[in-house]
């Protein structure tokens, strides 16, 4: 069970290991701006493996959901990224359980966007975790761990594709000695517990009341959605890579623009230090370097951004 392009190493590692009786994903849904129905990137690899595909809308409403599952009389469900609740009547269907597959060390960062919040809050390490499925959320105990030293520069769509990798070969080490018996769950420890919650477009805005700091780790969590953004006169606009700049002159209030000599990008101050914007995109534009932003709007030194 599993949806986006994080769960498809997981379900190559399934077939070097067992039969995969049937393969659950979330319904194709419109993208793009032409709005035409897009399947997910499990069900495009399932159908080219030859692989039975469900996709119910849910699987505590679709009454053919447990029926059909009750049919395949799975021996374990592995569960990577799929997006839907699994109700405790299917939890409890596989003799072996349902394991998942989270891109995080937990118990820290349960939910559904542990890299973005691993980044954000500045953790210099995250990894990936194999866990047994329980009703609540992401609280299951552990049955294997490895982590990934975060570099400075981390960003989310990296990380996350990382830890696709790293999490099938987790799968591939753990699943046969979990089949065995031979392998104890470990409980988590719920007073270390942090929370990532799903991403909105809200989530991108950047705050140049924080330092300089927190806004660069924004961009790069961001990253590749909801992006990190900010507004100024002419409308959005895209942060799509910066630096750390120098501090600004005394008295200048975050979220303004100003210029360094020193610096061919714009910069932005913040509470702390300032922002190089060094790659952006306005609003129907395309990407472009800071300087070139400023040669095409030298007016954009001296806004206030919001």
């Amino acid at each position: 069970m599993g949806s986006p392009a994080f769960a498809v190493p997981s379900l190559d590692a399934l077939l070097s290991l067992c039969e995969v009786a049937a393969v659950f994903t979330q319904p194709d849904r419109p993208a793009g701006r032409g709005r035409r129905l897009q399947s997910p990137p499990v069900k495009v690899r399932a159908q080219a493996l030859g692989l039975p595909v469900h996709q119910p809308a849910s699987l505590r409403k679709d009454p053919t959901a447990l029926p059909t599952l009750e049919l395949l009389a799975p021996d374990i469900i592995v569960v990577v990224a799929y997006g839907l609740l699994l109700p405790p009547a299917i939890l409890d269907l596989p003799r072996h359980g349902a394991i998942n597959v989270h891109a995080s060390l937990l118990p820290r960062w349960r939910g559904a966007a542990p890299v973005a919040h691993a980044i954000l809050a500045g953790d210099a390490e995250t990894g990936a975790t194999i866990m047994l499925m329980e009703a609540g959320l992401d609280t299951g105990p552990i049955l294997g761990q490895r982590a990934l030293v975060l570099p400075e520069d981390a960003r989310c769509g990296e990380v996350t594709a990382t830890l696709a990798d790293m999490g099938a070969q987790l799968l591939a080490d753990i699943l046969p000695l979990w089949l065995a018996g031979n392998l104890p769950p470990r409980p988590q420890d719920d007073g270390l517990a942090t929370y990532a919650p799903q991403l909105t477009k809200a989530d991108g805005l950047l705050h140049w009341d924080q330092d300089a700091e927190s806004n660069l780790r924004r961009v790069r969590a961001m990253d590749p959605w909801p992006g990190a953004y900010a507004t100024w006169s002419r409308g959005r606009i895209k942060v799509l890579d910066g630096a750390i700049g120098p501090q600004g002159p005394v008295g200048l209030s975050p979220g303004t623009v100003w210029k360094n000599k020193d610096v061919d990008d714009p910069l932005v101050a913040c509470a702390e230090g300032s922002l190089r914007l060094s790659r952006v995109q306005t609003e129907g534009g395309r990407p472009m370097s800071g300087s070139d932003l400023l040669r095409g709007h030298p007016e954009f030194i001296g806004q206030r951004l919001n």
